[in-house]
């Protein structure tokens, strides 16, 4: 019997702070037949001892819900950790150094593969040229994604393997020119790397405390045998759970999903592009470029993919970053509505990725709409600022309007927090500071919300609203953290308050104050099943 299909311990945990809404003073929980059985204090927790499996002393450490992540690529996750990863990169010339070195270390590789340069943030603002690649790698294929994975440098050898891509001009590659490259890139992934970089990429979750990730495949993005080899690897070997979801459009759209185990025909099925890559639709043109960016979808495809999902039972999503791109997306769900009503759409729990430039009426017509918000405060850390990129793209005075969390949240919208990653790195702590403490003051929300939004509401995304807390009868998806003092956030407009007072009887959190440490994860637990033990605990 292997450990996947073996039956969970019952454990009980005590002497820790076991965050949970059912008693914000537990120091104790008991987890049997895969979920919470009942979580207390320190002294009836001796009550437990001689009828469990194993008894784990948390000596002080804090016990969550393990952390969703819903939006993940977990495959080009997984290479860019193994592989050529330039986002850490301070300009053009340190990135063709790495270029060079990893072009060296590869000899074997048939296509070379990058991920994460951002010209945004170098001196002189300009990506590698053809020729400087051509002579970084001696000539050998090589694919390059931007950060946002919405365009991509490539070699003349890469473009050579494509003759269908007739256009030769230098610089980046987007929209279909870009998909054609990347699916010849990744085609030349073979089977063993792909199994080994999803492998890679899930061990990496689970040792940050995610227990779920939210895959976004789709024909444009991946393909078929990456997501059906990712849920086979997710059900055979221990892990996060993996929700697939598969980005194609309309009623076949629908049967592919259905066919290949995918919760939705949803994720990254595109309105538009992305800001970095002057592909986000907007309604007024960038301030860099004499353009609006590229719109993929209108409301009526959009209405009839919404249509098709809701009458399937099944969720329907989009990529939408730009204003226009969210105005489509909203205008084609109300339609969808008035056709198949508005109960069954807002039932069906659809879902918006990213969702970045928003107005006061499209959020509103999320709430309407039932409509969950998937976001990434990351993108904020990274690009938000009077100096940011999104500055850069939009003007300061749009990009200050960019990633609304708390009006989102004072509307009734679900938000339901992930990285995107690789766009930005796993990182779940990261991800509720940089909500709590968004660049642009009124959008912040407290630390609390944020962390439900990361735990509960991923949960919630997927139509599970009994999960994501440390509850009785929940499943036992948890993790354990090393951290400080535990303290109750409140919100204010123009600074966080924070307090140790036991009496507010609500659990504390870790104090994410930047420039603090973030918790470091000690284990997590996926349906009673320990799937990570940190080294040396």
């Amino acid at each position: 019997m292997s450990e996947r299909t073996a039956p969970p311990r019952t454990v009980l945990l005590r002497r820790g702070e076991v965050h949970s809404p059912a008693d914000p003073f537990a120091t104790a929980m008991v987890v049997e037949h895969g979920q919470v059985a009942w979580v207390g204090s320190e002294g009836a927790a001796d009550a437990f001892t001689d009828g469990v499996d194993e008894v784990v002393d948390l000596d002080g450490a804090l016990v969550t819900p393990a952390f969703t992540d819903a939006h993940v690529h977990t495959t080009s996750t997984g290479l860019a950790l193994t592989g050529l990863d330039l986002s850490g990169a301070p300009s053009l010339e340190a990135a063709l150094a790495l270029v060079r070195r990893f072009a060296a270390d590869r000899p074997a590789d048939r296509v070379l593969l990058g991920h994460g340069w951002d010209a945004s943030r170098w001196p002189g603002g300009r990506p590698p040229t053809r020729a400087e690649l051509d002579e970084a790698t001696g000539g050998r294929p090589l694919y390059l994604s931007r950060i946002d994975v919405h365009s991509a440098v490539v070699t003349t050898a890469l473009l050579d393997l494509v003759p269908e891509i007739t256009d030769r001009t230098d610089g980046p590659l987007t929209r279909d020119a870009h998909h054609t490259v990347r699916a010849a890139a990744l085609g030349a992934v073979t089977a063993r790397q792909r199994t080994d970089a999803q492998r890679a990429a899930l061990a990496h979750a689970v040792s940050l405390g995610i227990g779920s990730v939210h895959e976004c495949g789709g024909p444009q993005i991946s393909s078929e045998d990456d997501l059906t080899g990712l849920l086979r690897l997710a059900a055979e070997e221990p892990g996060p759970r993996v929700v697939g979801y598969w980005a194609e459009q309309g009623e076949a759209g629908v049967a592919r999903a259905r066919e290949l185990g995918a919760r939705g025909a949803a994720g990254d099925l595109f309105a538009d592009g992305a800001f970095g890559s002057h592909t986000a639709a907007l309604h007024e043109p960038y301030a860099d470029a004499g353009h609006t960016g590229t719109a993929y979808l209108d409301a009526v495809a959009v209405a009839e993919h919404v249509t098709a999902c809701t009458e399937a039972g099944l969720q329907a999503g989009f990529h939408a970053i730009g204003d226009a791109a969210v105005t489509a997306v909203v205008e084609g769900v109300r339609a969808a509505a008035e056709k198949v009503g508005l109960a069954r759409v807002r039932a069906a729990r659809h879902r918006v990725e990213h969702a970045e430039m928003l107005t006061p009426e499209t959020i509103a017509a999320f709430a309407e709409l039932g409509l969950t918000a998937s976001v990434q405060p990351a993108f904020d850390a990274l690009w938000g600022g009077e100096e940011g990129m999104y500055a850069q793209r939009l003007g300061a005075e749009r990009a200050r309007l960019l990633n609304p969390f708390a009006a989102l949240l004072r509307a009734g919208v679900p938000l339901a927090l992930g990285s995107d990653s690789p766009v930005t790195p796993l990182d779940p702590w990261g991800t509720v500071r940089a909500a709590a403490f968004h660049r642009t003051p009124e959008h912040r929300i407290s630390v609390r919300a944020a962390f439900t939004a990361h735990t509960r509401g991923g949960w919630r995304a997927v139509g599970r609203d009994d999960a994501g807390v440390l509850v009785p009868g929940a499943p036992a998806d948890y993790a354990v953290w090393r951290t400080g003092a535990l303290v109750v956030q409140a919100p204010d407009d123009r600074v966080a308050r924070w307090s140790t007072d036991p009496r507010s009887g609500t659990p504390g959190l870790p104090d994410l104050t930047p420039g603090s440490d973030l918790p470091v994860c000690l284990r997590t637990v996926v349906g009673g099943r320990t799937v990570f033990v940190r080294p040396g605990e």
